[in-house]
């Protein structure tokens, strides 16, 4: 019996030396999303954010009551503007009611915020508590603050040793110090929902490397969690920024801008302007002289910060 013997044909390779590609898997196909993905998004806002900002532009350049056809009238509206003193009065007190806002909220926020992070006991509870006031709209908030503080029936009224006659709106000083604290009692549960999670996101060997070079709590809370929570605080303070120079509801419910015009801000002053004066042409200036400053200022504490040249996903690493 025989055995035939063949030698063994090298298996047929790919021609000029070339290597065969495996077959994509679809962990490699998987990049960054189409712009498809954001068509419904962008759509809605530029319905609903860019087509109104263009019509609020155009209309600040026309004469319009809201009934009759608007009339071009040029740059009238910005010229009346420019000599109305309770204009440049709105300015000063949008601008001071918000600093007394970031001044405020900012410290009180990121203190809240990093003891809510922590662990101690009975924080789940007081924390649920404490973030009642975010659950609510900017208008219950202030119809219930202007219950409390009326100065017939409210709690100045039975604490007349405290607050005096009981009218804290009958002054500017008063009046501008009741829209700062129920703005700061509304707002600040946000910015320490915002701090909180940021507290956590820093990495405990940092805390656990301070404690071995015997550094306090509070040198670990000034040397740590403060630059680690850098990104967070801009954030947070351009949204108290922005909603400063917008604030509206509060300002209409507590105040109507009086006594007088001693709490017109701006935003009221607008709608003061274009839907009791039916100057709605003059109302869309100072809409949109609104939006042009609350970016301006925005863009200002980005670049000074240097929030733009942050690269890191990690919270406070540039």
């Amino acid at each position: 019996m025989t055995t035939k013997i063949t030698s063994a044909r090298p298996a047929a390779g790919p021609r000029n030396g070339s290597r065969r590609r495996p077959p994509a898997s679809s962990a490699t196909k998987v990049g960054r999303p189409g712009f498809a993905w954001a068509l419904p998004a962008a759509v809605f806002f530029a319905l609903f954010a860019i087509v109104p900002l263009i019509m609020v532009a155009v209309l600040s350049f026309m004469s319009w009551d809201g009934i009759s056809s608007p009339e071009f009238v040029g740059t009238d509206n910005w010229s009346r503007l420019m000599d109305d003193p309770v204009m440049f009065k709105s300015i000063w007190l949008t601008l001071l009611l918000t600093v007394l806002g970031v001044a405020v909220q900012t410290p009180l926020s990121i203190v809240l915020g990093v003891w809510a992070a922590g662990n101690q006991r009975n924080r789940a509870v007081l924390s649920v508590i404490y973030f009642i006031p975010l659950l609510l709209s900017a208008t219950a908030v202030s119809v219930l603050w202007r219950a409390l503080l009326d100065p017939n029936f409210g709690i100045p009224a039975e604490a007349t040793w405290l607050f005096g006659d009981g009218n804290l709106f009958g002054e500017q000083a008063t009046a501008i110090g009741v829209l700062a604290f129920v703005s700061t009692w509304q707002f600040t549960p946000f910015h320490t929902l915002i701090y909180q999670g940021a507290a956590r996101a820093v990495p405990q060997v940092l805390y656990q490397a301070a404690e071995i070079d015997g550094a306090g709590r509070y040198r670990q809370f000034f040397h740590i969690t403060l630059p680690q929570l850098r990104n967070s605080m801009i954030t947070s303070m351009i949204l108290m920024i922005v909603g400063g120079l917008t604030t509206f509801e509060t300002v209409l419910i507590l105040t109507q801008g009086g006594p007088g015009t001693d709490t017109t801000i701006s935003a009221y002053y607008m709608y003061d302007k274009a839907f009791k004066g039916f100057d709605f042409g003059t109302g869309s200036a100072i809409a949109l002289a609104l939006v042009v400053a609350a970016t301006i200022i925005s863009l200002v504490v980005v670049r000074v910060s240097g929030y733009d040249k942050m690269r890191s996903t990690m919270e406070g690493v540039s």
